[in-house]
């Protein structure tokens, strides 16, 4: 199916979020999603499935000083 993620056009054969983010091997701890415009906690990942056309922001938070 087709999926836009950070803003690029890409095909996934993953059924849900938490398949896709493994699937990519994403670091679950610092990452947020933005699902269609919705922030999805962590524990949704799992029950969230990706339909075609879905548009998804990753972002990692990384520390520093």
């Amino acid at each position: 199916m087709k999926i836009f993620i950070n803003g690029n056009e890409e095909h996934t054969e993953s059924p849900t979020l938490a398949d896709l983010i493994a699937s990519r091997g994403l670091d679950a701890g610092p990452l947020v999603v933005e699902l269609n415009q919705q922030i999805i906690k962590q524990e949704q990942w799992q029950a969230t499935s990706l339909n075609e056309e879905d548009r998804l922001e990753l972002l990692s938070f990384v520390g520093g000083g």
